[in-house]
């Protein structure tokens, strides 16, 4: 399957979202909550990034018409759970065919990160946790008004990785240098790489979302602002304002914030660490917006401080509630996330509608969890 059927079947999708059999009973209506809850939070509709800004319609790539959508809550940033759109290489990487093909080296690249991010048991890894971390780290120095910085490599290529706001992340950024090392020299760049292993991650993780994934960001060496990431202990209030001034609203940061489920602390409090966020780290599970606020939540679930004080901010009640709901919980935030996560990715990249996507290469859900859980 080559880059131009992805296309096709990225628009085909996009297009008939009512009509697809993959879709779970009310996707339709819970994509149409989320866009109308997100009119109503900002007043207008949801901001664009970079040329998509500017570019008429007539003018978008299929991938650029896609990613506006995506970013306008039009369209579901999650990938069809069919085997029809896992990608085929057209041939053994470095052969003629895989260098004519973009999405073929990326194939082999998420290959080889969906082994690294799992257990026997069929869970996700820490390795895995630190990936999804390293994705928003790296996209999440972007500001508007600090305007640099984004989803470019720079948290390895330029050592930001060693600032103390990004600690915890001393295992990924070593194994990132390593795929680094192995798959530049095929055309893999450091931001596409990090941003791929992000995805990856999220849906190793036994429940995780396809997130659509796009390639062509630009790297950059250069270290970016510090201070542009949030702390385990900010107040609510700051959060909201520290990220709107990246073109993330409420609804999408309280979605973002979900990744806690597979989340562990070691430096919030020394004492306990190594404990998860909830109970289960290991899977991509809704149950962390419930026992996130559950006092009688295992002693073990350590809570950020952050984490508590969006869940009762003024307005946030509404997105949190949507996403504790057992009757679709695990859809809403899923497809919530991957459209929150899709914007976050691509802060700071110029050109969007010269990406392509590749999202057909990341593997299919993981339903393997263990027995004995």
């Amino acid at each position: 399957m080559g880059v131009k059927t992805l296309f096709k079947l990225s628009l085909a999708f996009a297009a008939g979202l009512s009509g697809t059999s993959w879709a779970y009973p009310g996707m339709g209506k819970t994509l149409e909550d989320l866009s109308s809850l997100a009119t109503r939070q900002t007043g207008s509709q949801p901001e664009l990034l970079a040329d998509l800004a500017a570019l008429d319609d007539d003018a978008l790539s299929p991938v650029g018409w896609t990613i506006k959508q995506i970013l306008l809550a039009n369209r579901t940033a999650v990938q069809p759970h069919d085997p029809n759109t896992v990608y085929s290489p057209p041939g053994p990487l470095g052969s003629r065919a895989c260098r004519r093909d973009t999405c073929c080296l990326w194939k082999y690249v998420a290959d080889e990160m969906a082994q690294d991010f799992l257990e026997s048991s069929g869970e996700c890894n820490d390795l895995a946790r630190q990936a999804v971390r390293l994705g928003f780290h790296d996209a999440g120095s972007w500001s508007k008004s600090a305007s640099s910085g984004g989803a470019d490599g720079s948290i390895i290529l330029a050592g930001e990785w060693r600032r103390n706001e990004n600690r915890g992340l001393e295992s990924i950024a070593r194994q990132m240098q390593l795929w680094y090392d192995k798959w530049h020299p095929q055309g893999a760049g450091m931001a596409d790489l990090i941003q791929m292993a992000s995805n990856v991650a999220a849906v190793s993780c036994p429940l995780g979302p396809r997130v659509r994934s796009f390639v062509g960001r630009p790297d950059s060496s250069r270290p970016e602002p510090a201070n542009l990431l949030p702390g385990p202990n900010d107040d609510a209030a700051s959060l909201v304002a520290l990220f709107e001034d990246k073109t993330i609203v409420l609804r999408e940061l309280i979605a973002l914030i979900g990744a806690h489920t597979t989340s562990t602390q070691r430096f919030v409090d020394p004492a306990m660490a190594g404990a998860p966020q909830d109970t289960t780290p290991g899977v991509w599970d809704a149950s962390w917006y419930n026992e996130t606020l559950d006092e009688t939540s295992p002693p073990q679930v350590f809570r950020f401080e952050s984490d508590l004080a969006l869940a009762r901010y003024p307005g946030a009640q509404q997105f949190w509630k949507s996403f504790e709901n057992p009757a679709n919980e695990q859809f809403a935030w899923n497809n919530a996330y991957a459209g929150a996560y899709v914007r976050l990715s691509l802060l700071g990249v110029e050109s969007l509608n010269d990406l392509e996507e590749c999202t057909g290469v990341l593997p299919l859900p993981n339903n393997r969890v263990s027995s004995s859980r």
